[in-house]
């Protein structure tokens, strides 16, 4: 088990006076087996009011109304976890899909195919394309994800990006180059072209980086596999998530 202290702090400055629209936060990690949260702080200035509610995924959502003008914006979030994650390679996929192509059981199907349908349809041949360049005919079900997950990694540049929402698959593909949620975009369409359900996750990576108070949030894949569960996949390092040591444990968040 790791203790994890998480303090993640968002500030705005403004020249003036201004009103501040309704905010929605997600900065709770998601409890479960392997995460929970000893204590939780959220401190916000200006004065507002604060509602607390669960979304369609479970996940803790602060719904905050500000009560006054305002020429600053502080929202800290201080956090401490207990962490119980397994090593990322303990685990038994059901022996349907060891070997891909397969195809998720009839009880899951329906639940799982919102998280199969691709988003950048007219990406889709683009997509295609790349895959057949990756060799991955006749492999093993969780040996092709590893196998695409460090070719994103291999093959591409990261580059931080400040602007707003995610590359496309085919302008990351065109670039070569892309932030950690493109990779995760990339990542997440090329599954879900294969059959694949899979689905965003945004958190904190634990690293020793990290602890220097340099750190930002992070963005990887969950892919879900019979017999395990969702299981993450992070292609900007090329690594299954986990907690194991000497590597990093992904944490995550609602995403």
């Amino acid at each position: 088990m790791q203790r994890l202290h998480i303090k993640h702090l968002t500030e705005y400055l403004f020249p003036t006076h201004v009103i501040l629209n309704p905010h929605r936060l997600l900065l709770r990690p998601r409890e479960g087996h392997d995460v929970r949260i000893e204590t939780s702080k959220l401190v916000i200035t200006p004065a507002q009011n604060i509602k607390w509610h669960r979304d369609v995924f479970d996940n803790s959502l602060a719904i905050v109304n500000f009560l006054e003008r305002s020429d600053k914006l502080t929202i800290a979030s201080e956090v401490i976890i207990q962490h119980y994650a397994p090593p990322p390679y303990d685990f038994l996929l059901e022996d349907y899909a060891v070997n891909y192509p397969f195809s998720y059981s009839v009880g899951e199907q329906i639940d799982l195919a919102v998280f199969q349908h691709p988003i950048f349809v007219n990406d889709s041949q683009i997509i295609n394309d790349w895959l057949k360049q990756q060799k991955i005919c006749g492999m093993q079900t969780f040996g092709l994800l590893v196998k695409l997950n460090q070719a994103i990694n291999s093959q591409f540049h990261y580059q931080m990006r400040e602007e707003a929402g995610v590359q496309s698959p085919a302008q990351t593909l065109a670039q070569r180059s892309g932030s950690c949620r493109d990779y995760a975009t990339l990542f997440i369409e090329a599954c879900r072209c294969l059959g694949f359900a899979s689905r965003f996750v945004s958190g904190y990576l634990h690293a020793p980086a990290t602890e220097a108070g340099f750190a930002t949030t992070h963005a990887w894949v969950e892919i879900y596999l019979p017999g395990t569960g969702w299981k993450g996949f992070d292609p900007t390092s090329g690594e299954v998530t986990g907690n194991v040591s000497g590597k990093p444990a992904a944490l995550y968040f609602p995403g």
